[in-house]
């Protein structure tokens, strides 16, 4: 079957970042002039997906308003020349179908999943998180898709990283299939180096299918009396294969957290073509 649906949780306090984020959801920081949501957003649309299913919470209305349609802004954009910014905010609501929940349940990255059940029906769908993202050729979650396509159960997205890193990440226990891709047998939740069973973090990327519901729906609270993805999906591995797919030329952006965050920004502006040349001169110009 066909994936056309994506679920962006995106109902999180983003604490990381007070008080930046009292009034601002911290899905909506900005990458030199894209929210990092919309970097999320466009790598589904294009892999394929058409149906994008964003979890909010009741401090979350700034991120419905971007994918909307600003009709006083397009009015007055057309009335001062300015067609080129009126084509791009038209494209942004246009790119995909907007459907948006309310979180319901206890907190943890698994309630989000577990409320968008009944929009996802029986169909396989993707996951990701709405402060993070992979630029990668092709997108990481067609390289997800093209995997769950070839084998027919769930795929994880994966990066190596360095060993002194893994405590920072969820650590796969996996044996190689083929390539880039893996059979994941166990997921290990910020292991000490000396612990880690690999250095291939899996997270990012979930290509899931619909029976994880009920394993959602049966979790008891884990960790910090929290509802966890990676929980369900260990019991998802009882009965059924869960694969890795390592990205193939990717880099990775961890915008959840402030320094990565601020690596992120500087990255994209040296490459903006407005900005590449002065800002790469005034970074050079700085006495560091």
């Amino acid at each position: 079957m066909k994936i056309r649906k994506a679920v962006i949780p995106a109902a999180g306090f983003g604490t990381r970042f007070l008080p930046q984020t009292k009034a601002l959801p911290k899905e909506m920081l900005p990458i030199v002039d894209k929210p990092i949501i919309q970097y999320v957003v466009e790598e589904a649309v294009a892999s394929g997906i058409r149906d994008i299913i964003i979890v909010t919470g009741w401090h979350k209305r700034a991120i419905e308003d971007h994918f909307d349609y600003p009709f006083e802004l397009e009015m007055r954009l057309k009335e001062w020349g300015k067609l080129e910014q009126l084509e791009e905010v038209r494209r942004i609501a246009d790119m995909a179908n907007f459907i948006y929940i309310r979180q319901k349940g206890h907190y943890g990255n698994g309630t989000p999943v577990l409320s968008a059940r009944e929009v996802i029906g029986d169909e396989p769908f993707v996951v990701l998180w709405g402060d993070e993202f992979i630029h990668s050729t092709p997108p990481r979650t067609k390289q997800c898709i093209d995997v769950f396509e070839k084998y027919g159960d769930p795929v994880i997205s994966a990066i190596q990283v360095p060993k002194k890193d893994v405590k920072r990440y969820g650590i796969a226990d996996v044996k190689k299939i083929e390539q880039n891709i893996y059979q994941i047998f166990n997921l290990i939740e910020k292991p000490e180096p000396e612990e880690a069973p690999s250095t291939l973090a899996a997270h990012g990327c979930y290509v899931l299918t619909p029976d994880i519901f009920d394993d959602l729906a049966k979790l008891k609270p884990g960790k910090g009396n929290e509802i966890w993805l990676t929980d369900a999906i260990k019991n998802l591995m009882k009965r059924r294969p869960v694969y890795a797919c390592e990205i193939k030329d990717g880099r990775y952006y961890d915008t959840g957290n402030k320094i990565e965050y601020l690596k992120t920004v500087v990255e994209f502006a040296l490459q903006h073509k407005e900005l590449n040349g002065d800002f790469r001169e005034y970074l050079k110009g700085l006495k560091l």
